[in-house]
């Protein structure tokens, strides 16, 4: 040690007393392999976070036990003339739960590994239903994103989905919901957009309420004392200068008070008596045929 410093020590010394430049270097060579391990072993479990995805084995994969038998085998019979008449193919698909996945990314990754719709078209369509998750998302292959659009899917899902899955009935929503998809990409989407102008509600905004309470207000303070001023000498009758009798209330329309109109047996104002709404599997040798999806569709949770 030399002037309070601890020499570092090496196998080959030049004259000088330094390391040769390769062993200087491998403490801090050391140092970052031992960053990349741990920062591997950190980063290792965020690709086991995305949920397992099932197999495609049918046109309805009900892993979530949600559709009753016959609405499954209408449904898969109804998927494979459609099918078999279009060419566009559309699958149903229900699971326990997301793992913590969102639902967007999760269907994306389903339908790209399925390969839903025909290579070259992409017209494939995924529905699919996360019970425990509350939630559903229909996934619209980029052939069908302008015919099935974002607004079509929404509108199934809230005017098909939500209410039938709140009420119970899986089997309900998800019929009803491919019945609309299919009439959509039929080329019939009228009946859907009309249903869904039908069922929106103008949204509640309490900045136009206050307004039109203020209004209502101002309406009457104004009108009122204008009314107090013309009718009584008109309507009522004269029970002294300047005073009428109308309505049984005492009118003096040329005299204010302090607290306005006078009226009644003698207060300020003139006034009255009185005080004072809120989906199993069907057939074999099923699968894809190479179409993808850029995640154009819609979600929604009940």
């Amino acid at each position: 040690m030399q002037g309070g410093r601890v020499r570092q020590s090496c196998q080959s010394p030049s004259k000088w007393g330094r390391c040769p430049a390769g062993q200087r270097g491998a403490p801090r060579n050391a140092s970052l392999a031992i960053l990349f391990i741990v920062l591997s072993l950190l980063f290792l479990p965020l690709t086991t976070l995305a949920a397992e995805l099932p197999a495609l084995t049918g046109r309805v994969v009900d892993n979530a036990g949600i559709i009753d038998a016959a609405t499954e085998a209408a449904l898969t019979r109804k998927l494979a003339d459609f099918e078999a008449k279009s060419s566009d193919q559309i699958v149903v698909a229900t699971l326990p739960g997301l793992d913590g996945e969102e639902i967007e990314p999760y269907a994306n990754r389903l339908f790209r590994a399925w390969n839903l719709g025909q290579a070259g078209e992409d017209n494939g369509v995924l529905l699919l239903v996360a019970k425990d998750d509350r939630k559903m998302r229909i996934e619209v292959g980029y052939g069908l994103e302008g015919t099935l659009t974002d607004l079509h899917t929404r509108l199934i899902i809230e005017n098909d989905m939500v209410p039938a899955f709140r009420a119970g009935d899986f089997s309900g929503g998800i019929a009803k919901a491919v019945d609309d998809m299919v009439m959509v990409l039929e080329g019939n989407p009228e009946e859907l957009e009309a249903r869904g102008t039908r069922n929106q509600q103008p949204p509640f905004n309490t900045d136009d309420l206050f307004f039109a309470i203020f209004i209502s207000i101002w309406a009457i303070i104004f009108f009122g004392s204008i009314a107090a001023s013309i009718l009584p000498p008109i309507f009522g009758r004269k029970i002294g200068p300047g005073r009428y009798r109308w309505l049984g209330m005492t009118f003096e329309p040329g005299r204010r008070s302090s607290d306005g109109w006078s009226g009644g047996s003698g207060g300020g104002g003139w006034s009255s008596g009185g005080g004072g709404w809120s989906s199993g599997s069907g057939g074999g040798g099923f699968s894809g045929g190479g179409g993808s999806s850029g995640g154009g569709g819609s979600s929604g949770s009940w």
